[in-house]
């Protein structure tokens, strides 16, 4: 089974931020919804600026699982950004999943990609975000789900960092993202879960999924990338019995960038908590989402520099359009945009002040 981890290497990996992690449940599809649930690690100072990573778990995985062996929770305060580990639905089998498709979940008709983009309203206007910093990585079947999400939620997630992930055969030949975004895999070559080259037969009983090279073309040309380069990185940890060759595209449409880790000899794994131990993976991913930050300022809606009446304009739009909500756009931080964040931004525009 993709990602199961023994109860050893759960209690090796557990992290002490794990107790600093608050459990959540949302209700995801309105009136007569189910509950999912999700846990959520705030780092001390949050601001506008500060990015939302979703960290998704792989299959029969959890999020406290994932959360324990990644670490990622340590890596929050330094790096300005909200930890959220949502949690997969049981299947038939009992083990929890993402959606993506698997042959033995085709009659399974849960929304993840809604689950995601609730969640992440959610999160963004309870704690005061711009819409821009979302990010999504994952392990295995998680790292599914987070291809599946740059395919059919590009509008939402900034960038995706998959680990010993894959694009299944049907998100791969239906993939047409409303905005380009940028990729950063981690495989293993070895990998005898999420096989390097694919299965094109469903001989592995996952489905019909694409190999790593053809996922990895396919975002350097969908993002119109122009450079290339590629080297093997130091080999720290000889004892493993891998390294690690760096293959990067870039110049793509927005600066967006795709990279692929080639974890040569390496197997389903996360490199930094086990496997290959010549990088730390989740550094490598949250330092890979860094270079695609957006910084805004309140008022400035169009992002050049200045707050005029083209800002104005796209206010009275989301006032108009109450669905709209952008922290940006709210001037008084009040949690919602109307007239009087028109008005203080006219008076802004205009220079007036009350006497």
């Amino acid at each position: 089974m993709r990602s199961i981890l023994t109860i050893c290497s759960f209690l090796c990996f557990l992290d002490f931020t794990w107790a600093q992690a608050e459990h959540h449940t949302i209700n995801v599809g309105g009136f007569g919804g189910i509950s999912r649930e999700y846990y959520l690690y705030v780092p001390d100072e949050v601001d506008l600026n500060t990015s939302l990573i979703f960290i998704l778990h792989g299959y029969s995985g959890s999020a406290s699982g994932i959360m324990g062996y990644s670490g990622i929770n340590n890596l929050a305060d330094e790096h300005n950004f909200i930890a959220c580990y949502p949690q997969g639905t049981n299947d038939d089998n009992g083990y929890a999943f993402w959606n993506v498709g698997y042959s033995f979940h085709a009659n399974v008709e849960v929304d993840d990609v809604e689950f995601i983009r609730t969640l992440r309203a959610h999160i963004i206007q309870e704690y005061y975000l711009t819409e821009y910093n979302i990010f999504s990585t994952g392990m295995s079947n998680g790292g599914d789900m987070s291809y599946l999400l740059a395919c059919q939620a590009s509008d939402v997630i900034r960038a995706i960092a998959p680990v010993a992930g894959c694009m299944m055969e049907w998100i791969f030949d239906s993939c047409s993202p409303e905005y380009t975004r940028s990729v950063f895999e981690i495989h293993g070559t070895d990998d005898d879960v999420t096989w390097w080259e694919g299965d094109y037969d469903d001989s592995g009983g996952w489905g019909n999924y694409i190999g790593v090279m053809p996922t990895f073309s396919f975002w350097a040309s969908n993002n119109s990338c122009t450079d290339f380069e590629s080297y093997e990185l130091p080999d720290l940890d000889q004892s493993d019995g891998s390294y690690i060759i760096s293959d990067k595209y870039s110049g793509g449409t927005g600066g967006n960038e795709v990279w692929l880790y080639k974890v040569i000899n390496g197997g389903h794994d996360w490199p930094g908590s086990y496997g290959n131990m010549d990088i730390n993976s989740s550094e490598e991913i949250i330092n890979f989402f860094s270079r695609f930050k957006v910084y805004a300022t309140i008022g400035d809606t169009d992002f050049d520099g200045q707050s005029n009446i083209a800002d104005l304009l796209d206010i009275v739009d989301q006032v108009i359009d109450q669905e709209i909500y952008s922290v940006i756009s709210d001037m008084n931080q009040d949690g919602i945009v109307n007239g009087s964040d028109m008005f203080q931004l006219a008076s802004s525009i205009i220079g007036y002040r009350n006497p």
